[in-house]
């Protein structure tokens, strides 16, 4: 691979080094790891760039919560100067943001109490509290609606199961009784019963049929299905279900409209969507050429929905909008790659056109790299290059444990279901790198000039070192023995803590030309920011690269963490309500507690700013931890020190946790105190 480390890579991403892959033929633009990373593609895979005041500002949650709040007091003012009549409501449903500020806000409606199907609007606001525009689902006016119903609810339930049983469905039966609603999706509003007939659909899908029933002539008005999914037999993880759209194409429309394309062999544009006359897709093996879209539109929703549900982030530039996926590039190419011109990831066939390359964690490992494109921007050369395919590797890992799927359960290996050296082995390991044949262990001065996937293998190791600690482990079945480069012990901190601290550091620490030391440098950080100074976690990644000979070990060799006292069940916190403990027995300690008790708290909530949090000592002496601090920010996880030399140590310790305004939830996590 050649370095040209004063460039920027703009299509990148190759799974696989130039010296495992077989000799093809690619097209100029298509980046691989025997190409020139910083190869322009050709114009008719570039795309008109947004503009960047435009794209969805990427909110937290406690940010939208705030703007939800804010909505929600200014409900009855808003009502008003859209001049809606006195028997109609707004109830605030979401709230997003462009980047320039302008807020958008989507309302349901109801009209004298009554919720108001097809009524929901959306007001754009510009950051200076001007209105630029109403976007209304109905244009129809919301009065004189006649709310006397001359149906009974017990003809609209029949009617509704009536219709599920004819379409097919299995233990048809209303999810709840009908519900009365003014529908004005379709003309002028009227009273109406809506139900929802559950079961199972024709083929096993569970059932989610929406009836709407006139309530004063008993006539169907309209009927929709919740449940829009398809069935993937794949190659890699046996039969899922896959989102697609209802005239059955490979198009994801929960996940941003996420496309799969069959290029069928060819190597340019993005050859043809997989369209079919049913919903099932693929019989699990090579030869059927749905089989392995399946599998890359089955990755591809599992990386998404990681991204979303853990991190917050919805798609990978997060804007809503889903990459796309090509299947069946040239014939019986070995590798898959990525490349930011088009935003999409493409898969070859694999040897003899019958080992396609997509498989869960490949799927990960290449959206991933349109994710570090986007964030750090990580130079793929040299160290940045090596620390840009360990965050590909990384979050495979990550994404196929959150996927837990029976048929490839997660490991800390790479690529081991696609068998890319024909022997059953994986293509990298996370625990030991070198047990590849290339790649490395361990950080030393020259690792700059290895190709970047094994030069990658510091950064992988520290990762495994950091969820799971060194020594010998078995985790799903697969057991690992992972060394260190000075041979003292680490203690892992689990793979979700890991996982986050690499991916805020990624998104808010590290740049294009971010090294080893300045990974080091910005995990610690981030952890410091997360956990607090001198936490438990923070020495973790500490210790944990010095196991890989990035730093040094804080304090020389692994800490001492004491005697710990913990409790994890949770805790529900009511909103704006009574004060809730959870509580820890500490026993078999001498005399007084330290004046350097260590209190962990983690604590899930929207707004942490309504929390008051103590430690209650066990004669009911208060220290408080946090009152009502931190503003808009989400969840309390945080190590505090506390001086607690006056009380006796042995006895019940409680963390006191109350709501002190309305609207925002959440509970507590987990409580630890530590005894030095």
């Amino acid at each position: 691979m050649r370095s040209t480390p004063s460039r920027r890579a703009t299509a990148t991403g190759a799974l696989i080094a130039a010296a495992a892959m077989l000799a093809v033929s690619v097209q100029t633009g298509s980046a691989t790891a025997a190409d020139d990373p910083w190869t322009i593609a050709p114009k008719s895979q570039k795309g008109t760039s947004a503009n960047p005041g435009k794209l969805p500002a990427d909110l937290t949650p406690a940010e939208r919560s705030a703007l939800i709040k804010a909505a929600d007091a200014d409900k009855a003012a808003t009502a008003k100067a859209l001049g809606l009549g006195a028997q109609e409501k707004l109830v605030v449903r979401d709230v997003v943001q462009d980047r320039d500020g302008t807020t958008h806000t989507r309302y349901e409606r109801t009209y004298a109490g009554l919720p108001v199907l097809g009524g929901d609007l959306i007001v754009a606001e510009t950051k200076g509290g001007t209105t630029a525009s109403v976007t209304k689902s109905s244009r129809a006016e919301l009065k004189n609606v006649d709310l006397t119903a001359t149906v009974a609810p017990a003809a609209a339930e029949k009617q509704a199961v009536g219709i599920a049983a004819a379409d097919g469905s299995k233990k048809t039966d209303a999810e709840r009784a009908p519900r009365k609603v003014v529908w004005m999706a379709k003309g002028a509003p009227v009273l109406a019963y809506e139900t929802v007939v559950g079961g199972l659909q024709h083929d096993g899908t569970p059932n989610e049929l929406h009836v709407v029933t006139d309530a004063k002539s008993g006539a169907k008005l309209y009927e929709w299905q919740a449940v829009h999914t398809g069935t993937g037999n794949t190659q890699y993880s046996g039969q899922v279900t896959l989102g697609t759209a209802p005239s059955y194409t490979l198009t994801d429309t929960a996940r941003g409209n996420h496309k799969t394309y069959n290029l069928n062999g060819g190597s340019s544009g993005t050859g043809t969507l997989f369209s079919n006359t049913t919903d099932v897709w693929g019989n699990g093996t090579p030869q059927n050429k749905e089989t392995a879209g399946a599998d890359a539109h089955y990755g591809a929703a599992l990386t998404w929905d990681y991204y979303k549900n853990v991190h917050g982030r919805s798609g990978i530039r997060g804007d809503g909008v889903g990459a796309y996926s090509r299947v069946h590039y040239g014939n019986a190419y070995v590798n898959a790659f990525w490349q930011d011109s088009c935003f999409c990831m493409t898969y070859g066939d694999g040897a003899g056109n019958t080992k396609p390359l997509t498989s869960t964690d490949v799927a990960a490992h290449e959206m991933t790299h349109g994710l570090t494109s986007v964030t750090a921007g990580l130079v793929y050369s040299g160290e940045s290059g090596g620390l840009n395919e360990a965050t590909s590797d990384i979050f495979a890992a990550a994404v196929e444990f959150y996927g837990n799927n029976a048929s490839d359960p997660g490991d800390y290996l790479v690529g081991e279901k696609i068998d890319i050296r024909g022997n059953g082995t994986p293509l990298r390991y996370m625990d030991k790198p070198s047990k590849d044949g290339s790649s490395k262990d361990y950080w030393y001065s020259g690792i700059g000039s290895v190709d970047v996937h094994y030069s990658s293998g510091p950064a992988n190791h520290w990762y495994y070192l950091l969820s799971e600690g060194s020594g010998t482990k078995t985790v799903n079945g697969v057991n690992y023995d992972s060394p260190t480069s000075d041979g003292l012990p680490v203690t892992g901190i689990g793979r979700d803590k890991a996982s986050l601290i690499w991916f805020k550091a990624l998104t808010t620490k590290f740049n294009s030309s971010t090294n080893y030391a300045g990974a080091r440098t910005g995990t610690v950080a981030v952890a410091t920011e997360l956990y607090g100074a001198n936490s438990p976690e923070v020495l973790a990644v500490q210790h944990a690269w010095a196991g890989v000979n990035v730093g040094t070990r804080p304090g020389g060799g692994e800490p001492q963490p004491g005697k710990v006292f913990e409790n994890s069940a949770d805790v529900s916190i009511p909103d704006n309500g009574a004060a809730v403990t959870s509580t820890v027995n500490v026993t078999g300690i001498a005399g007084n507690a330290p004046s350097t008790l260590k209190v962990d708290v983690d604590i899930v909530h929207t707004y942490r700013g309504d929390l008051v949090v103590d430690l209650v000592a066990p004669d009911g002496s208060a220290y408080s931890l946090s009152n009502r601090s931190g503003g808009s920010a989400d969840n309390i996880v945080q190590t505090f020190t506390v001086n607690a030399s006056s009380e006796v140590a042995n006895g019940a310790w409680k963390l006191r946790v109350q709501d002190k305004a309305s609207i925002d939830t959440g509970y507590i996590n987990n409580f630890k105190l530590t005894f030095p």
